[in-house]
């Protein structure tokens, strides 16, 4: 075998180029990340317990709220942790296995988050549009069976992005990837093989994962005009508020993903990272508080809580 057709196929780990070269800002990010990581963990798995431990809270919405929290901890967990330590470790490459099981998990804990995000717009729609029928249409037995399907198929479809991943090959020894974690689209573009499966597949989880934003915007569509026959304001005004934190996550984490992916792998540059790290870091951080801040019975919930853990220190 020829030395240009092993360093062709014997790769064995790749260099992550982060965000910055500067060590002044490196260790500024280092504790912004860090910082921000925790206070992930914390509010989302506070919110998680806070919706498991209530029983008033032992409804659909929440149940899916329960499922989102969880899988926020996860995404973060599978990106942060790795970064800090590669900070401290004062190395930026990261093994072959290693960045595919990354990327596994990175596409399959965001395929959850989108259609997690669409199951919470469907309940909202029923519990609106068709009040009378709610209990009837969303029952316990639905709310699993289609947090089981979200779990299930995004780990499906991740695993079919992570083989054909696997069957590329790539002409440096060590590839450079110009982002802070494994990213599918610049993996493609350092591929030397043939990319036109990958990116076949690629633009059908594209439309795949612009559907759940569909059936969100669509919801919406239709409640807004259910809500708008209501006649009395404050009746309006009580439908939308259940709706409120709902819509400010989706557009937080659609508007930041959508800009990013939504274009063809060339056009990808390294500007993208600021948005990257919005709805890879900052969304997740921010959602227990959308949740706690505008909802009454979170908020109780959660301070219950947190006077309980207090109480049996």
């Amino acid at each position: 075998m020829s030395k240009g057709r092993e360093n062709e196929t014997g790769v064995s780990e790749f260099l992550l180029l982060g965000i910055t070269n500067d060590p002044q800002q490196q260790q500024i990010l280092f504790w912004a990340f860090l910082c921000m990581y925790l206070v992930t963990v914390a509010g989302n798995t506070l919110i998680f317990l806070a919706i498991i431990s209530d029983p008033r809270l032992h409804t659909p919405m929440y149940f899916f709220l329960a499922n989102l929290s969880f899988v926020d901890v996860c995404f973060t967990t599978n990106l942060i942790p790795r970064l800090l330590a590669s900070h401290v470790a004062g190395t930026r490459t990261i093994s072959y296995v290693h960045c595919l099981t990354q990327m596994y998990f990175l596409i399959s804990f965001a395929n959850v988050d989108t259609f997690l995000l669409a199951a919470m717009a469907l309940d909202r729609f029923v519990a609106i549009c068709y009040p009378l029928q709610y209990h009837t249409i969303i029952t316990p037995q639905l709310c699993v069976g289609l947090a089981a399907i979200v779990w299930i198929c995004s780990g499906l479809i991740s695993l079919v992005h992570t083989l054909l991943m696997s069957r590329l090959s790539f002409c440096s020894s060590i590839p450079e990837i110009s982002h802070f974690y494994c990213d599918a689209y610049l993996l493609m573009k350092l591929a030397c093989s043939d990319t036109r499966v990958n990116q076949h597949v690629f633009l059908g989880a594209v439309v795949l994962f612009v559907a759940p934003c569909i059936l969100i915007v669509v919801s919406y569509v239709r409640i807004t005009m259910a809500v708008f026959q209501i006649p009395s304001a404050k009746g309006r005004h009580k439908a939308f508020s259940t709706c409120s934190s709902h819509l400010s996550v989706v557009t937080l984490f659609y508007g930041t993903v959508l800009g990013i992916y939504i274009r063809p792998p060339d056009s990808f540059s390294t500007q993208d990272t600021v948005a990257t790290i919005m709805y890879t870091v900052v969304t997740p951080m921010l959602n227990p508080f959308i949740y706690s801040l505008r909802n009454k019975d979170m908020k109780e919930s959660v301070t219950r809580l947190l006077n309980k853990g207090s109480k049996s220190s």
